[in-house]
């Protein structure tokens, strides 16, 4: 092998990856006194392609100036030899195209440029050169060497600027990158019937493929389509509807404002925990005295211990803490009037609350003005609560089953 040839290979651009891995095994075949003319068995099996893909490949480097195929014949036998393969780097390549210059050089005749020449090349004794109209100092080569297999003619039918053909093609390999069971398998198949949807398909083929795969694991299938499969046949199509992009399912809210106070009776309205301890040595002390009675210790024990959640929202409050509520309240929270500390209507949700054996708010420990359920003139609190709880009936019912399933 030639590191300076295997070198010069990686500096190439504007290839395609596998054409790119297909110039590097050739430089890596190349001997500095001897040449390179492998078979293309060998190279096959080198660049893991198949045959037929080996080809299209050495014909898009060989027309973008990068090699120049010399078909070799024993000069006893008369057998065809392995291919010899030229480079830019090698004199000889830059001898050949100089010595018979293609009609876009200005000087050359068309015969100078036939691909299949009847004589010998007089350099060449009886070997076969494949005369080609390439002149690799002519110009760099800027764009890719276009999609295999048939690729160009897919991009040129559905007449796609080459800046679209690269975005295209970029998409492409970001997609099949991780496919499962796809390592080590020709990608190219998969290229040309990419290149051939519309803008619109591959971008549904792009959006679609993490529920399509979420389907088939869900369907328990053993075996995923290879791409080329999935394009051909859209199959796409067959997965539900990609949910948007995931959207936070809370938000940090703070003490007693719309978010806060609408997730505060949220709980409330939730069914109290069941766990609540028994009276103590204490309290049945004062029961037997007749200081409490026992419905008035399991009135306070439900309110100390009936919705935790309320309790701890309760404390960081004393601390100016924030809580994380659910953004699912927010459009019914939208609704919710400011009241103030001292007023009569905060006294009657007190009441309310009381009525309903929930924990209440300290007026000494609230904000001034405090949020809650709109109430319209002459209206009890509980006619702003009912249309709040009608409000958030799907949350509740969620919660509910869900509360159910954790029990």
């Amino acid at each position: 092998m030639s590191f300076d040839a295997t070198n010069w290979a990686i500096k190439q651009r504007g290839l395609r990856p596998a054409a790119k891995i297909v110039l590097w095994h050739l430089c890596d075949r190349f001997h500095p006194d001897h040449g390179c003319f492998p078979s293309q068995d060998t190279l096959a099996e080198d660049c893991e392609l198949p045959r037929s893909t080996l080809n299209v490949h050495l014909n898009d480097l060989e027309a973008a100036g990068l090699i120049a195929r010399e078909q070799r014949r024993s000069k006893g036998t008369r057998r065809q030899e392995s291919t010899r393969y030229r480079f830019p780097f090698e004199p000889g390549f830059e001898r050949q195209n100089a010595e018979k210059p293609g009609p876009e050089t200005g000087h050359g005749s068309d015969e100078a440029v036939s691909r299949n020449q009847p004589e010998p090349c007089p350099e060449n004794g009886e070997s076969r050169v494949q005369n080609l109209d390439s002149n690799p100092v002519r110009e760099p080569v800027r764009e890719p060497v276009n999609l295999r297999e048939g690729g160009r003619e897919a991009s040129e039918k559905n007449e796609q600027p080459l800046s679209d053909a690269k975005k295209a093609e970029a998409a492409f390999w970001r997609l099949v990158k991780n496919w499962p069971g796809f390592d080590g398998m020709p990608k190219e198949p998969a290229l040309v019937v990419w290149m051939k949807l519309t803008d619109d398909e591959r971008e549904q083929a792009t959006v679609r493929f993490p529920a399509w795969l979420a389907m088939l694991k869900a369907q328990k299938k053993s075996h995923v389509p290879a791409p080329s499969t999935y394009f051909r046949e859209k199959l796409w199509t067959a997965a539900p509807d990609p949910v948007e992009a995931a959207k936070p399912k809370s938000a940090v809210a703070g003490p007693f404002g719309k978010l806060w106070m609408a997730t505060r009776f949220a709980e409330l309205m939730l069914p109290h925990a069941t766990n609540i301890p028994g009276p103590t040595g204490f309290e049945q002390a004062q029961i037997r005295a007749g200081k409490l009675t026992l419905a008035q210790v399991r009135e306070q024990k439900l309110i100390r211990f009936g919705w935790p959640a309320v309790n701890a929202m309760h404390e960081s409050a004393a601390d100016r803490r924030p809580t994380h509520c659910p953004l699912a309240l927010e459009e019914a929270a939208s609704d919710f009037r400011q009241v103030h500390r001292d007023s009569p209507l905060f006294d009657a949700w007190m009441a309310e609350h009381q009525r309903r054996g929930w924990p209440t708010l300290d007026r000494r420990r609230v904000a001034e003005w405090i949020y809650f359920p709109s109430v319209e003139d002459g209206e009890a609190p509980a006619a702003g609560l009912e249309r709040f709880v009608d409000a958030i009936s799907d949350y509740l019912t969620t919660r509910r089953q869900g509360d159910e399933h954790a029990a």
